[in-house]
């Protein structure tokens, strides 16, 4: 099989792959005709559910009266531990430390207790209040501090990564410094809450729509709770209204619920929470104490590191694990430490367990080395941006923490390429020479660069499968088992597609991922979800290009290497034939035209007992500079300006690649800036909904915006078509807004003394920065 001629500007497919093509379900999104779940036609009979939760932080129940809560009108049946049917656990690692109701002892304030299913959802929420509770309080613990401070018990075994010897280094270095940062978590804010609609059939199998990013994980969850076989849980997605990590795990306990009832009452049930609901409920992004201890030399050069991640991670294991260890894989950033020791502290704690969040504990690593950083640059005096470049990884030579060479210098040239671009030099000595004359408003300005490792750190999810089905007509239908969640995952995997037989995107149509179709299924996560799922459906695209070629060769006595697809139609000798007659044809002579394919990641291993491996494929690379302005009066600023180039490989689709960067961004920013989780002293989430936990608005997006792809770098990994992916390493470039506030906060000391501005880094905060070096 030849591969496709070039193609001309007048002969080429409408949306293959390298197109800026829109989301596939952009209209639809935009006019309310993208159905979720809660849009879904009801089906006769359906019941919805509730959850009646916790209001202690930790305690033993000593009884649980729910008498009133099934005499209210409309309900028809309470949910409690003892009427789960199977395993009454929904941890993804299987601990059996995360209940679907708990029998005795209450973990969390807001914990579910029981679940009421009644006529509306109204009737069941109002019954779910009225659960009698008698409780007998124990002492909790909800921050990192109270969790060391009563002995540091740990949710999973912690991680450590070694290279050299960091005492002696540490010891010998020319200088010295010790210190400690605090870093806030998150809530995922997805504009569609948890949902789900269980729909029972028949003899015990159930059918459940659930907004999960990890459907095989969540038919398993179900399967064991009610004690049945995978097949019979099918659940199914079509789109999510956002995810961000939110429904890797966190979305098991709803349809599980749902489930449930749905199979004990053999009728449709349905389960949604609201926004307080779910912020109480439902995991956040992991909050971190980052302990440090760096020594240096005066040309800025780190000689060695010693960093404690201690974490925040809720009352059971859930994802803590893997998100702590990849927080150490990204302890370096774009760094080579010659020396370097980094530790992890999955810390249990008395709150709600925090989960995966995009960028999956990579952010808080970075985080962590652009502080070190920041406080090398301060106590020699020097330009944060030449710190970082004296200390950026020489390819083929440096070995990251974990003993994987970096082995490319993209690192290097985005960043040169970006100083130049936003003309770094000359706006920082213009920034500088204007705070210097005083005044209310400072400003400060900040270039920090991504490297960002793609691959799932647990070898086993690198998989992937898809399944494609040729009609006579020539139309394509396209499942695989990646979800969409608004990043366009289908689009991408949908251009792939196309691009392989050449035809317009519009022939290929993209059906709901279903665990019926595609089985064991990775999560959509990870940053993977093209890398895997496009090279699988490419696997199925070539597998059914094999067999036309082969019906060709057949059919019209042609050579293989003269059978040649071109834009909707197939070159065969000296004559063309349209596609879909060609795929008639094969239909006639009885050729199969469905096909399954699958891929798996090459070349990745990793030993996370010994430290070393190559846990991931390749890296994507980013840098951004973020200009800001201070009100030193008030703590408030706002962002000014953000030059991004970010590195994509060959772009899949530019829109969608620009549109995940901005998106990103302005995620990163609120994470580090105006999203603040508090905790009250009785262990109550008290942001716990937009009155109170503040994500960014459309008028805190940066006054100037300029967001580049980095062109002519094709990813040298062999992924699908050379792309890379996008999906989580743009939320890190706002790191830069993060030392742009502290180089403004900066000028009020004379750029001596470094801020040590925590995150989230509120007006507040930066209010107190700002009285503490003016003290």
């Amino acid at each position: 099989m030849a591969d496709p001629a070039p193609s001309t500007a007048r002969d080429r497919i409408r949306g293959g792959v390298g197109a800026p093509q829109a989301h596939d379900s952009a209209l639809k999104h935009t006019t309310g005709e993208a159905l979720y779940i809660d849009d879904l036609p009801e089906p006769a009979g359906l019941l919805h559910a509730a959850l009646g939760l916790a209001d202690r932080a930790r305690a033993r129940i000593l009884s649980m009266s729910l008498d009133r809560v099934r005499a209210a009108p409309g309900v028809v049946a309470v949910l409690t531990a003892a009427d789960v049917p199977g395993h009454n656990d929904i941890g993804p690692t299987h601990r059996g430390d995360e209940p679907i109701f708990p029998d005795s002892q209450v973990a969390f304030h807001g914990q579910p207790l029981f679940a009421v299913i009644a006529a509306s959802r109204e009737a069941a929420r109002r019954a779910a209040r009225l659960a009698d509770v008698d409780y007998e309080d124990h002492p909790h613990r909800t921050t990192i501090e109270d969790a060391v401070a009563a002995g540091g018990d740990l949710v999973c075994e912690p991680m450590t990564l070694v290279r050299g010897d960091v005492e002696a280094a540490l010891a010998a270095a020319p200088k010295r410094l010790r210190a400690r940062m605090s870093l806030g978590g998150q809530e995922h804010f997805y504009l569609e809450g948890q949902i789900a609609l269980a729909i029972p059939g028949e003899d015990g199998a159930v059918l459940v729509h659930s907004s999960t990013q990890h459907p095989s994980e969540t038919q398993t969850m179900i399967a064991l709770a009610l004690g049945l076989a995978a097949h019979d849980v099918t659940v199914e997605v079509r789109r999510m209204g956002g995810g961000f990590g939110g429904k890797e795990s966190q979305a098991n306990h709803c349809a599980v619920v749902a489930a449930m009832a749905a199979v004990r009452l053999g009728r449709a049930v349905k389960l949604r929470l609201d926004r307080d609901e779910d912020m109480v409920a439902t995991g956040k992004r992991h909050d971190f104490l980052i302990d440090y201890d760096v020594g240096f030399d005066e040309t800025g050069r780190i000689a060695a590191v010693d960093f404690l991640y201690a974490a925040r991670c809720g009352f059971s294991a859930d994802l803590s694990g893997p998100v702590t260890d990849r927080a150490l894989f990204h302890c370096d950033n774009a760094y080579f430490y010659p020396h370097v020791r980094a530790r992890s502290l999955p810390l249990r704690t008395d709150t709600v367990s925090n989960t995966a969040f995009r960028g999956f504990g990579g952010p808080q690593g970075m985080v962590g080395a652009e502080r070190v950083v920041e406080e090398v640059a301060f106590a020699l005096g020097m330009d944060p941006l030449d710190v970082r470049k004296a200390n950026l990884y020489a390819p083929g030579r440096d070995l990251t923490p974990y003993h994987q060479p970096v082995e490319d210098e993209l690192g290097r040239d985005i960043i040169a390429d970006l100083e130049r671009r936003c003309d770094y030099r000359a706006r920082r000595a213009a920034l500088r020479a204007a705070n210097a004359q005083g005044g209310v408003l400072r400003r400060g300005l900040a270039l920090t660069p991504v490297k960002f490792g793609i691959s799932f750190t647990a070898t086993l999810f690198n998989q992937a499968g898809a399944l494609i089905n040729i009609y006579r007509d020539g139309s394509i239908l396209l499942n695989h088992g990646g979800t969409e969640m608004g990043q366009g995952l289908d689009t991408k995997v949908a251009q792939v597609v196309a691009e392989e037989f050449q035809v317009d995107l519009d022939r290929v149509r993209i059906t709901a991922t279903s665990t019926a179709k595609v089985p064991n299924t990775s999560a959509t996560a990870a940053s993977s979800g093209a890398d895997l799922n496009g090279m699988a459906a490419q696997a199925a695209a070539r597998t059914l290009k094999q067999r036309l070629v082969d019906f060709a060769v057949e059919r019209f006595a042609a050579p293989a290497e003269q059978i040649v697809f071109l834009p909707n139609r197939v070159r065969v000798g000296n004559q063309e034939i349209a596609f879909a007659e060609l795929i008639e044809q094969a239909y006639a002579a009885r050729v199969s035209l469905s096909a399954t394919g699958f891929y798996r990641t090459p070349d990745i291993h990793w030993d996370r007992r010994a430290g070393r491996g190559r846990p991931f494929y390749y890296f994507a690379y980013g840098a951004a500079a973020s200009e800001v302005v201070v009100d030193t009066l008030t703590g408030e600023y706002r962002v000014e300006r953000v030059d991004i180039l970010h590195d994509v490989g060959d772009s899949l689709n530019p829109a969608l690649d620009r549109g995940q960067i901005e998106g990103g961004f302005v995620q990163g920013m609120g994470w580090l800036t105006t999203e603040e989780l508090w905790w009250d002293a009785k262990g109550r989430l008290r942001t716990h909904a937009p009155s109170t936990y503040k994500i960014p608005l459309a008028s805190d997006r940066p006054r100037i915006f300029n967001v580049d792809l980095l062109h002519g770098r094709p990813n040298a990994a062999n992924t699908v078509y050379r792309s890379k992916a996008v999906g989580e390493p743009p939320l890190m470039l706002a790191i830069s807004v993060l030392h742009a506030l502290s180089d403004a906060v900066a000028s009020l000391g004379g750029y001596r003394v470094c801020p040590r501005l925590d995150a989230p880094a509120t007006p507040e905060r930066v209010l107190m920065a700002i009285e503490r070096l003016r003290g």
